[in-house]
This record gives structure tokens, sequence and C-alpha cells, in this order.
């Protein structure tokens, strides 16, 4: 057999909620055993000390906390549906959830995989309480109950379409359910499997059953092997395996909790008893799992013996492991049982047993095994090269091997034999010296969802705490948190340099009202992201040295750019840049490393996944995004921007721009006497730049704040988009046409056209143009949002000069972002962009944020906590939903509207859904969903947020049409295309009520005269 890895999993078990807790119990030798919870049934109705015939002889067992809480909002399940769901299947939801996580898995990119579901479960104890009465049945009844729903509501909600099926073996059910998954991904059925078991305890039947078969303990506690031994204690449990092929896994990068190496399932055929055990059977399930998995019996290192407690089923299983293990002279096999902890788990007992082995792998540590301290002696285990672990058991560092056994109360029988995990390969380290060529940019970006914003606040503290523990590097848990937590509506991220501040920084945001509000919930569709690229003039010495230093992605980028401008500038431009040389002042060097710094953000951005839909330049930075647009190779980019600056350079110093506080249109007559300065852009409806030679700019200026304007002279030698570049035209020319220019391929916004070009090309003609002719910024970036399109512009550069411009222009405001906001900017900047992206509902490709090393260390994050909140613990039945109910919906309607209309201040006015239709409308989804009339709003969205399908469409329609004649006209069809949000549906009936009353109005006969 081909080994298994275990990559992921998540459990419950008594007094413990998870698989640390239930580590912790292991480890401290704890006992979970306690009350029957009040709200299952009341036991002292059942018990009888001498187990009387139908009462059961204890009031003990062990329970899983909270057994009846579901977060049916998280799975969009109506609270109608949730309360008819058997709570095996909400728990199996939610644990399954936290599993594929736990492996390292967004639960989303499983979607629509072959992964297959296999459930071990036992009994249906729910179907008893909510399917007597039959004239009360729901179909919600239907789903919520039987076997094969525990695995297929699994796959529905997780989208899976590999093969789905619960198995039913009595007690060895769910390590049967992890042979079947095994045998499915060795055959190649499926890549992942999930194997799970589950055990709820709803009713006292199966107690009554144990006392009656006196196999039940009085304390209800199980004492394996133990002298002590006197029956079987109930237990409840969940727990779910992500299971992979191992060669798939380590090729991943997954890390592994332990391996499956084989495992095997026979039957004890006719035994003294369907019930009884046979010895036989169990020593021959063993053998053969050990076959499989291709070591001897005498190569096991420890064994989770089945371990009942009862004096028949221990003796028996001593027996048939002294077949196998008593020739261990010296050497016997320790052997314990999770039973003597929390009890017998029934259908999930086999998946507890082999979480307890797989854990103890994990840690080379195998705990002590509870009542073991005085073992039966008629068992006589020294005879059998068998002890019990009376004390912790360490392991050796070179891995070991383990057994796990489970057998069936109708003679199923199973066993699995595991191994330590691996060692994996790590990537090598960075030699000394050589850490530029690392990927990443330095700070990691911590992401965190969920489907609402209370289910947001609530794991933000729970990922706190987890923080709070973390020790090392933060890179490897931040890459793990872009891998797993960035599927759900409600979106945060914060850029992090180590774990106290992460912790920090979500504490921080479970504490903000706002960053919860709605405007943190990805929109409908992709954001739109425009890129902006500054021009010159926002250079100086050691621009984005931070960048530079902390970015090892910028940096590679940094140097592909200079590379191909070096040829052409006769240096490198990213050493002036690296050194904060001066000579970056200098038109020759400045208008290159403004080109190199615009393009290699640009690149940055494009390798994390934000591809611009829209660009926008700004006078030389117009080149980065021509070049981005494909209208030229990088190669010949660089050529044609380093030509504009030698030859900028070589003019007089004769020129200027001066920056003036006034429109375009209010200097007309100024400029009308000063003919050697012209317009040189306009970059806002009252931000002129003015461009000429010197003297006459100071001309203008002094007569300008004689007027009371503001002007502002900018740092540039030259007066660029002015007739002064007329010497050095004939030389660019000639470079410009050697190198040409197409059509761009992007959509680029023109700031020598003012407006988006159209199939254009920007050729040698238009670069001309551009060196001679005003930047027409302002009216680019009017058309741009003119197109209400971008919600998020990014702006490329040295420095943000362009996003307060933007701002001021409208007609509308956008969001604007910079990885360099301030001089002393570094990776952390731009991490935060990233971050901000993100949030807005950006999906970066997160691999390029980190380096190899990072994204190798394999961290697993604390699980999602699911909320609490709703309780779905009710042993009548679940009501249908009444299509005859007319009045009492418009009861419904009436009372809802006359609260809210009372509860409204006087001075808010009228609310727009203060009219029947609206109030019909939300009660109506309240008698389909079951929902509390609070919980719907004008945005809640039927199928992403009420959980509605076809079915409840229909009971919806048939509902309204009671109390809104109208709609009998509709069809359902008609209505599901309407439903997309609650809003849209009220206001579609409200237009076709309005329409059938106009037609009435318009048939009725004219009063006689």
């Amino acid at each position: 057999m081909g080994p298994i890895a275990i990559v992921g999993m998540d459990c419950r078990f008594p007094g413990a909620a998870d698989p640390s807790g239930f580590w912790d119990l292991l480890v401290r030798g704890g006992d979970a055993i306690d009350e029957v919870p009040e709200y299952r049934w009341n036991a002292r109705d059942f018990y009888r000390a001498d187990g009387e015939r139908g009462f059961s002889n204890t009031t003990r067992g062990g329970f899983i906390a909270d057994a009846d809480a579901f977060d049916n909002e998280f799975f969009t399940i109506s609270p109608r549906e949730a309360a008819a769901m058997d709570p095996q299947q909400r728990l199996l939801l939610q644990t399954a959830w936290r599993a594929v996580e736990d492996a390292g898995i967004a639960p989303q990119r499983l979607a629509g995989t072959g992964a297959g579901v296999f459930i071990g479960i036992m009994g249906n104890e729910w179907a008893q309480l909510s399917t007597f009465d039959y004239a009360r049945m729901t179909t919600q009844a239907v789903s919520g109950n039987g076997y094969c729903m525990t695995a297929n509501r699994i796959s529905y909600h997780l989208d899976l379409k590999g093969p789905s099926m619960a198995v039913d073996t009595a007690c060895s059910s769910s390590l049967v359910a992890v042979h079947l998954a095994c045998n499915a991904l060795l055959s190649e059925e499926c890549d992942y499997a999930l194997a799970a078991g589950v055990n709820i305890a709803a009713t006292p039947a199966l107690s009554i059953f144990y006392t009656q078969a006196g196999l039940s303990a009085p304390d209800g506690r199980c004492k394996p092997f133990s002298a002590e031994a006197d029956g079987i204690g109930r237990a409840e449990g969940v727990g779910v395996l992500v299971l992979r092929r191992l060669e798939n896994a380590l090729a991943d990068g997954q890390r592994v909790y332990a391996v499956i190496r084989g495992t095997a399932v026979n039957q004890d055929g006719r035994s003294n008893g369907i019930t009884a055990p046979n010895r036989w059977s169990q020593r021959d399930v063993i053998a053969a799992a050990c076959r499989r998995a291709g070591v001897h019996p005498h190569d096991v290192d420890f064994l989770e013996a089945h371990g009942t407690g009862t004096r028949l089923g221990d003796r028996i299983e001593a027996n048939a492991l002294g077949d196998l293990h008593g020739g261990r002279a010296g050497k016997p096999l320790p052997m314990g049982s999770v039973k003597g902890n929390i009890g017998h788990a029934e259908g999930a007992s086999g998946i507890a047993a082999l979480i307890k082995v797989a854990l103890a792998l994990h840690h080379r540590f195998v705990p002590t095994s509870r009542f073991a301290v005085r073992e039966d002696p008629q068992l006589r285990l020294p005879e059998r090269g068998l002890r019990l672990i009376k004390a912790p058991l360490r392991l050796p560092a070179g891995g070991s091997v383990a057994g796990v056994s489970s057998f069936g109360l109708g003679g199923t029988n199973a066993h699995a034999i595991l191994a330590s995990a691996p060692v994996p390969t790590r990537p090598a380290a960075t030699p000394a010296g050589a850490a530029e060529t690392e990927e990443g940019v330095g700070t990691g970006v911590f992401t965190l969802t969920a489907p609402s914003p209370s289910g947001l606040r609530t794991n933000l503290l729970a990922q706190a705490a987890a923080a709070d523990r973390h020790r090392g590097p933060i890179g490897g848990l931040c890459w793990a948190s872009n891998e797993v937590k960035t599927g759900h509506r409600y979106r945060y991220a914060v850029p992090a340099r180590d774990a106290q501040e992460l912790a920090a920084a979500l504490r921080a945001a479970a504490e903000d009202p706002s960053l919860l509000a709605s405007g943190t919930a990805r929109p409908k569709n992709r954001p739109c992201v425009g890129f902006l690229f500054g021009g010159q003039g926002t250079q100086f010495p050691g621009m984005t040295a931070g960048l530079l230093r902390d970015a090892p992605l910028y940096r590679r980028h940094l140097r592909q750019v200079d590379e191909a401008l070096r040829p052409f500038v006769g240096r490198s431009v990213l050493d002036l840049i690296a050194t904060a040389d001066p000579r970056i002042a200098q038109a020759r060097f400045a208008q290159p490393a403004l080109f190199v710094v615009g393009y290699a953000q640009a690149a940055v951005f494009t390798e994390l996944g934000v591809e611009p839909a829209h660009l926008l330049g700004h006078s030389l930075g117009e080149y980065a995004a021509a070049c981005l647009a494909g209208v030229f190779p990088l190669e010949g980019a660089a050529r044609l921007v380093a030509a504009r600056g030698v030859l900028m350079d070589e003019l007089p110093a004769v020129g200027g721009m001066l920056a003036v506080r006034a429109a375009e249109a209010d200097l007309t007559a100024l400029l009308d006497g000063e003919p050697a300065v012209v317009v040189g852009a306009v970059n806002g409806p009252a931000e002129t730049v003015l461009s000429g030679r010197r003297d006459a700019l100071d001309r203008i200026a002094a007569e300008l704040a004689s007027r009371g304007v503001r002007t502002r002279r900018l740092e540039v030698p030259h007066a660029a988009h002015s007739p002064l570049m007329e010497p050095i035209i004939e030389r660019f020319t000639a470079v410009a046409e050697q190198v040409g220019g197409g059509v761009p391929r992007l959509p680029v916004y023109s700031t020598v056209r003012g407006r988006l070009l159209e199939n254009e090309p920007m050729d040698a003609g238009y670069w001309v143009d551009h060196l001679l002719r005003p930047v027409r910024f302002a009216e680019a970036a009017v058309r741009l949002l003119a197109t209400g399109r971008p919600t998020v512009l990014v702006e490329l550069g040295a420095k943000p000069v362009l996003s307060p411009q933007i701002q001021r222009v409208g007609p509308r405001r956008v969001r604007t972002l910079h990885p360099v906001p301030t001089a002393e900017s570094g990776g952390r900047a731009l991490s935060a962009v990233v971050a901000e992206l993100f949030r807005l509902g950006v999906d970066p490709a997160w691999p390029a944020l980190y380096t190899a090393a990072e994204r190798a260390q394999g961290h697993r994050l604390a699980a999602y906590k699911f909320s609490d909140v709703d309780r779905y613990w009710d042993r009548k039945p679940v009501t249908a939903v009444r299509l005859d109910a007319g009045d009492q919906l418009s009861a419904d309607a009436a009372e809802w509207r006359g609260d809210r209309v009372e509860a409204q201040s006087p001075q808010a006015g009228r609310d727009p859904d203060d009219d029947e239709v609206w109030y019909t409308v939300v009660a109506a989804i309240c008698q389909v969903g079951d929902y509390a009339p609070g919980r719907i709003s004008h945005r809640s969205r039927f199928y992403e947020d009420l959980g509605f399908d076809s079915l409840m469409a229909m009971q919806l329609k048939d509902l309204i049409d009671v109390r809104l004649t109208p709609v009998r006209e509709l069809t359902t069809h008609d209505l599901l295309t309407a439903m997309s949000t609650v809003g849209d549906l009220a206001g579609y009936l409200r237009a076709h009520c309005a329409r059938a009353a106009g037609r009435a109005s318009e048939n009725r006969a004219p009063e006689a005269v």
C-alpha cells in the first residue's frame, strides 16, 4: 500500500474543543466524564442504579460542550433548516471546514474538485426526535437526517465532486471510513479525501441498551484493560482528517502530522454471537494491516487498542494481540486506549484513536493511558508481550510505527498502521552576501476574512490570541494566512514585522467599529485598478532607498530596468539612487531614474497580480505607462527616455517652470504679454504650470504675487513642453523614429490629447508632440474618472504628487494609494498598499510577496472560530411553512411595521421601504426561513446571505400571493430572476403592483354623468 499523509485535522471531543485541547487532555491524563447536559434529556428520569429493565445504570458520560451551537449564517443555512438538521451534520460541517484550513488550504480552493468525503457514523438518534410526527413532516426534516446526508452535506457546502458516502459498521465506522478514503486516494479516484467520524448522544437509548446488555459502567467511565474495568461509558465526538498521497503532499510542501502506511478491514463472521468479538478475526485484521504497510508486528512501537473496558472485550483483544506479539521477549508492546479519557465515542471512536496516535507521532510523545496503573491480572499481558502505558513514552527522533485498532459491535474490524512523518526538506539557506537574490518585499501581509462583520471581529481576536503565542519570524505566518484565510466577503489585512505588532493590530481592528462596517465587504465585482505615473520634478537624492533596501522583489525589477538603460545612459542609474547621489537632479540622470522607479514599481505590482485596467502618466511618467501597455519594448523605452534626458541636459539653463494656483483661462491675458512663456501643464481646475524663460517667469511670479495668487518654482532646470525644446527636436525625432511605437494594448489616457487613446499609435510623432505640447493631465483625469470604472488608483514613482491632484479634478473621489508615501518609506509601505488592495477586493498573487524560505515554513493558523450565539436543540419537530397563513402574514407585517415606525425619529423622514410590499416580502421571508425580522435588510442577498434555494423561492411566492393579489400573475421563474437582494425583489414587486393598479384604473368604466 502506498503511504497516505495526514495533512490536516480538526476535532471536538469531551473536554476538548480542538486538537490542541485534545492533546492537552491526553498529556495530563485528563478525565472528561460528566453528567448528561440538561438540554439533552433528564438523566434521572431514565436512571436506576440496579439497571432495571428500560433504565440506565448511569447518569454520566463523555459529552461535547455546546453541541447545540451552530453558525448557520456562515454556511448560509436558514434558521428553519438548521433547526431540522441532525447535530452530527452541523458538527461535521464546522469541523470539516477547520480541518481543511488546518491542511493549509482555503476550503474554497477545493470547490469543484474531485475531493472525496468518507464519514463513519453509527447513530441517528436525532431522527427519532424530529420525524416521529408524520403530519408535521417537512422537506428540511428529510435533508436534515439520514446517514448519507452527513457526507453529502459536506460535499454540497464545500462543492466537492468526488465520492461522498457515510459508513456504518458500528464502533469501527470511522476507521473503516479512513480505510475507504485511503483506497480511494491510492486508486486515484480522488486527490484529497476527508475522512471523519461523528457521534452525538441525542437520546438515552444506547445507555439503556448497554445497561440491559450488561455492558454499562455505573460511573460512565471506560477503564481499558484495568482491574477496575466494569463496562462501557458512552461518549461523543467528531473528528475530521484531510488525507493526501504522501508524494503529492511533500511535493506541495504541506506539513504532515503522520503517515498511514497500511489499513485493513475484515469481519468476525459467525462467532459465538453477533455482538461478541472474535479473537481470530482481530488477529487477522492486524496482521493484514501490517502486511499492507510492509512492517512486521514486532516493528510496531506502540498500539492504540480498541479497549472498551468490558471484561469480555478486553480479554479477547488481549488474546488476539498476544497471538502476534507474544514473541517480543524483553520488549513488550506498549498500549493504551483513549476511551479511558473520553469514553467510548462509538462511531467516532476510531477517529479519536487515530487522531491520538497521529498527534503522538507528531509530538514524539505517547501520553499515559488512564486506568493503566492496576492492570487486569487475568489478561496476563506480560505473557502476551504486552504492557499498558503507565508513564509517558518518548519516541525516538528517527521515527516510529504505531497501530490503531477499532472493532465494531456487529463484527466489522479495522486496523491501521501509522508512521512518523518524513523530515521535511527546507530550502537551502541563502549564502552570506546573497540576500538580494531572494524574492519577496520584506514585510508580510496578514489576511483574514469572514462572511459577516461579527465573524470577522471574533476571528480577529482569535488570531490575535494565537499571534501572542507565536515565536519566530512572522513571514511564514502571514503567508499561511494568505493561503488559508482569504475566501470570504468581509476582509481585513495588515502588514506586520513581528507577532507582537500583529497581535496589537488585530485587536485594534476588532475594537474599531468603522473598520468592520459594510465598507469592509468585498464588492460584488472585482475592483478596477488604474496606475498613475509621476513625472520629472518628483526626483530627489535617495528616492525609494528604503524600498530598495527592504524589498528584494523591487530590487530585482529595478536592476532589470537599470540594465536596459545602462548602454544609453553610460552608467548605472541604480547606483545613483542607492547612494543618494545629488547628480540625480540633472536631467540626463533624473529622467532615466524616474523611469526606472516608476516602471519597476509597476512590474512589482503586476507580478503581485495587480493588473491595471487604465494607465495615466504625467509628462515623463507616460513613458512608463506606454512601455507597460506594450507600445514599445523595455529597451526601446530606455533608449528614448535616455535620449530625452541627455538632449534636455544639453540645452542652455535659461528655462524653468512655474506652478500657479490659478485656472488656465485666468492666465491668458497675462501670457499674451510674455511670448517667452506658455502653458506647460494643466493639472487641475486651479492648477496650471507655466513653462518658459526664467526671467519672464520671474516677472509673471511677481505680478501674480501682487494679485494674491500663489506660485511655486518647480525643481527643473529646463522649460519642458514649450518652444524652448525646439533646438533638440530634430535629434530627438531621429531617435523616436528608430524606436517607433505601436497602439497601446491597455487603455492609456493621454496627457498630450487629454483623453483616452482609441486605436492610435504612440509613435515618433506622438512623442515629439509630447515634448512640445502642454500636459493635459486634468482633462485626461476627468475623462478617466467620468467612466466610473476605476475604484482605486495606484500612483507609482518617487513620491505621491498626482494622488492629491486627481482628487481635486473630480467629478468623483476615488481611492488612491502609493507604495512610497514618504521619503523614508520601505517594504512595509509597499505591503500596506497590497493589504489595502486586498481589503478593497483585489486578490493578489501572494507568492511574490515572500521568500522561498518563508513560503516553506508551513505554519498552522488558529482555526476559524464559529459563532456560538445561535442554538438548535429543540426536540419538537420543525413546523412546516404555512401556505394558508394569509391572515397571520398580514398580522406579522403590520406588527413589525408598527414597531419600526414607532422606533423612527420624527426628523428622519419617510423610509422609502415603508410600504405594504416591503413588509409583506420581509414577513414572508421570515416565515420561509424562520428568520427574525431584524435579520433582513435591503441588501440581504437571497442565496449568499439567506440560504434560499428553488424550493424556498416557491414557498416565498405562495406566501406573497396571499397578500399581494397582483403577484399571482407572475411565475416563480419571474420571481427567481428578481431575487438578487431583498430590496431588488421588493422594488420589482412594487413596480409590478403599480402597473397592475394602472391597468385596473384604465379598464374601470367611467362613472355615469
